[in-house]
């Protein structure tokens, strides 16, 4: 298509109106009046912005779907189209902006959001009409070097258009408009609301209100604002000219004036707009869940009660953990309970009336335990000497035969800590020295047991080999201010070690927590050769940032001084024995990895209720006393009947991190990508067999001191099978994996070209060793499931494989096996 005269003249009016939008932050909207109501014109033209935005927002992503489909021959039957899709699409943009600017300068719109939404459909506006002029160039003049900048500024236009519509959402229905219809995030709309800790009818009985009842009562309140209110009346966005997320703010009101009269509910406008009808304009929350029965009552209240807001001892609406390291005294031991992790779960069992099963057999015992200590599948020699073994305390004898093969419980744990701490032997960073690699430290450290305490210290203060850890990604070109190195240490070490989310504190004051942004900087300084100044959303603030610890109570950090003695100074600080929390959050990171879930959940969330207290204390308390050792945490844990309790089936994953759960037993899971790998290598066929792909210690170019039967998958380079079985990339701290079944391992499990070529090679070896296929048959069951075939299995396998079974049969008959639950899951 060419450009016609009046499709340029349309352009260059939108280019013309396009200056016109670009008024600073804050300044009064084009054509407005002076009058707070505004021309009435300019209002209705403003409240069109939701109805005209939706259209270039299609016409542009469109385009640029089109464009890519064309871009071998930029002269594709498709021309026309985009062409005529980038003109109405740049036009609309320009229109849609200046309502959109109409629109914020007449209504009560304010807060970060706005001027994240406003600035994108700018941008979108003035990439567009860059877009369409370029076209113009290229087709008019013929200026086919134009092409690539075009398509360029056209994609750009695109995810500028995205964005913009992403804000203009957020802004409109909340910050949680998508979020609160997936389970698995904290603002999902069914979540079942969480037990109420304020009893309103017993205080209503009570009469007046005591210093802790008011305080407790406004913690409740406050704690009603921030899950209803602060989408719309909070720092991000400021509706009407109102904040609910501070005091003063609060009584201070909005734009008409104070919203609570303290003493008189019934002349304070906070209660009339949420007891207003739903269907009603002014009704509130706007958006969202309406205010249960028991909300509205429990803040009318407040507010007939003077809306006591205690400035003395105020307490926060999130649950805060305890610092502090608790030895609660351990209960009275049973003719059957020895072990302590079974005292604890003893009393939470008579607690919820739930019976003690019969344990797990030796079998079952033996494959958890080799899963879980060392990574591998036991032989069938080694299964047939754990029958055979008659003492009477065998399972705990063996627990410590595993624990005492160093290598290969090194070469298991490797994978969790190397997801931990985002190291990899490849990747982003690597290739142009923005990130340090730390394997040799972490093998080495695992190897020997290293005492937990030190291990973080030298994590924390750390030498060149244990450097890769704070010193996170220095990522090429740009980034934002939550991406420096100095945050990432901070975001890396509050996640890791202490279990708690920093990242939402990186950016802005937390909503899910009583961080704010200028802790995460303070503890971000700590990191740092030079003083950080505060940015909020990307934007500076002009405020340089102290330097702290989190917890104060645990010491002070030189502000002065050079960042190797912070860092000497933070290690001491958080190794220290009254930090009960960096504590809490490793024993409750085993727990997790050997049962499946943690005692807190998620296990990077350590401020949640965890469903034993007193367990996750008492563990937490005795690792100190143990001398911080790792092993014999595992060795507690391993040996408890606890531990030996059958599994427990996941129906609903949600169940898993409901407040509902209740602990009956280690859950069922699906085994690592790196156990599945090993697990295939010592059955079947070894999935790498070339050492060249392996993390050696001893370094490149010299003998691998690492002695194993086949190379394990934790010391090699990410590929896509691995990748497609769950394993990350690691550019970020990864603590926990997804292990339900996905479209991405189905497709490699069942096409993909390395297991494939691994089942090809495993069927010519087993045809070689056991041509008859019954021999096979019970052999592969005895190799995978240390046990014989059922009979029902073994007919079934004869009739597929025959007397004689082929190559290809064969092949079948090992994939099916690797594919069956048994063999996939740790039960």
């Amino acid at each position: 298509m060419k450009f016609k005269k009046s499709a340029l003249f349309l352009l260059l009016f939108a280019f013309i109106l396009g200056p016109a939008l670009l008024l600073p932050a804050g300044a009064e909207p084009l054509f407005a009046t002076p009058t707070t109501e505004g021309f009435w014109l300019w209002k209705l033209l403003g409240r069109l912005h939701p109805l005209a935005v939706h259209f270039p927002v299609t016409l542009l992503c469109l385009a640029a779907i089109l464009e890519i489909a064309t871009f071998r021959n930029f002269t594709s039957r498709l021309r026309p189209g985009i062409d005529l899709l980038v003109l109405i699409g740049a036009i609309g943009a320009v229109i849609s902006a200046l309502f959109g600017w109409l629109l914020a300068g007449q209504e009560d719109y304010a807060g970060e959001l706005l001027a994240w939404h406003r600035w994108t459909g700018v941008a979108t506006a003035v990439l567009g009409i860059l877009a369409a002029l370029l076209l113009y160039i290229i087709e008019k003049q013929e200026r086919w070097a134009f092409i690539k900048i075009y398509r360029s500024v056209l994609i750009f236009t695109a995810l500028a258009v995205t964005a913009a519509g992403h804000y203009g959402a957020s802004l409109t229905h909340g910050d949680v408009y998508l979020t609160s219809v997936m389970p698995w995030t904290d603002d999902y709309e069914a979540a079942p609301a969480q037990d109420k800790k304020f009893n309103l009818v017993a205080i209503q009985e009570s009469g007046n209100l005591d210093a802790n009842k008011e305080l407790e009562l406004n913690v409740q309140v406050r704690a009603i604002f921030a899950h209803s209110c602060y989408k719309c009346h909070s720092a991000d966005k400021i509706k009407g000219e109102l904040r609910l997320d501070q005091k003063d703010l609060v009584f201070k009101g909005g734009k008409s004036g104070p919203i609570i009269v303290p003493g008189q509910p019934d002349n304070s406008e906070l209660i009339r707009r949420i007891t207003l009808p739903r269907s009603h304009k002014e009704s509130m929350p706007g958006k969202g869940k309406a205010l249960s029965t028991e909300d509205i009552a429990l803040i009318t209240y407040w507010v007939k009660k003077g809306a006591p807001w205690p400035d003395k001892g105020q307490k926060s609406i999130f649950r805060v953990a305890e610092l502090k390291p608790r030895t609660p005294a351990l209960p009275q031991a049973t003719e059957n309970l020895k072990n302590p992790v079974d005292l604890w779960v003893n009393q939470y069992f008579l607690k919820n009336k739930i019976s003690w099963p019969e344990p797990v057999s030796d079998r079952t015992y033996l494959r958890r335990i080799y899963l879980d200590i060392i990574g591998m599948v036991p032989t069938p020699e080694e299964v047939q000497q754990f029958t055979q073994d008659k003492r009477p305390d065998k399972r705990a004898q063996w627990v410590q035969k595993l624990l005492n093969r160093d290598q290969d419980y090194t070469l298991h744990w490797l994978t969790f800590w190397n997801d931990a701490l985002r190291n990899d032997y490849s990747g982003t960073g690597y290739i142009t020295n923005g990130r340090y690699n730390i394997s040799d430290w972490l093998y080495k450290s695992l190897e020997a047991n290293k005492p937990y305490n030190q291990f973080v210290k030298e994590l924390l203060n750390p030498s060149d080999a244990s450097k890769g850890f704070i010193s996170g990604i220095q990522w090429r070109g740009v980034v934002n201010a939550s991406q420096r190195v100095e945050m990432q240490a901070a975001q890396n070490v509050s996640q890791v070690l202490l279990g708690l989310n920093l990242k939402c504190a990186s950016c802005h004051d937390s909503f899910v927590s009583d961080w704010k942004l200028a802790d995460a900087y303070a503890f971000a300084n700590v990191f740092a050769d030079s003083a950080l100044e505060i940015n909020r959303c990307d934007v500076p603030t002009g405020k340089m940032a102290d330097t702290k610890i989190l917890w104060e109570e645990l010491g002070t950090i030189d502000k002065n001084a050079p960042v190797k003695v912070k860092l000497q100074q933070l290690a001491d600080n958080l190794a220290k024995p009254q930090n009960g929390r960096l504590y809490r959050t490793i024993v409750n990171r085993v727990w997790g990895q050997l049962m499946g879930r943690g005692i807190v959940t998620p296990v990077d969330a350590m401020d949640n209720e965890p469903w034993n207290q007193d367990l996750l204390d008492w563990l937490a308390s005795d690792f100190a006393a143990q001398d911080y050792d790792v092993k014999k945490l595992i060795y507690l844990i391993t040996t408890s009947k606890t531990y030996q309790l059958p599994s427990v089936g996941v129906k609903d994953v949600n169940w898993i991190n409901s407040p509902d759960f209740k602990f009956t037993g280690m859950l069922r899971r699906r085994m690592s990508a790196e156990q599945f790998a090993d697990a295939v290598s010592s059955v079947i066929q070894p999935v790498y067999a070339d050492s060249a792909v392996q993390y050696n210690p001893a370094g490149k170019d010299k003998p691998n001191p690492i002695k194993t039967p086949f190379v394990r998958a934790s010391l090699v380079k990410n590929d896509g099978f691995l990748t497609a079985l769950g394993r990350p990339n690691r550019e970020t701290v990864i603590t926990s994996r997804e292990t339900q079944a996905n479209l991405l391992q189905a497709l490699e499990l069942t096409n993909g070209k390395k297991f494939n070529q691994v089942l090809q090679q495993g069927a010519q070896n087993w045809l070689t060793r056991y041509p008859q296929s019954n021999i096979l048959i019970r052999e592969v069951y005895q190799k995978a499931f240390n046990r014989a075939p059922l009979p029902q299995e073994l007919s079934a396998a004869q009739r597929m494989l025959g007397t004689q079974p082929s190559a290809e049969a064969t092949q079948d008959f090992l994939w099916v096996i690797v594919m069956l639950p048994e063999f996939q899951f740790i039960y």
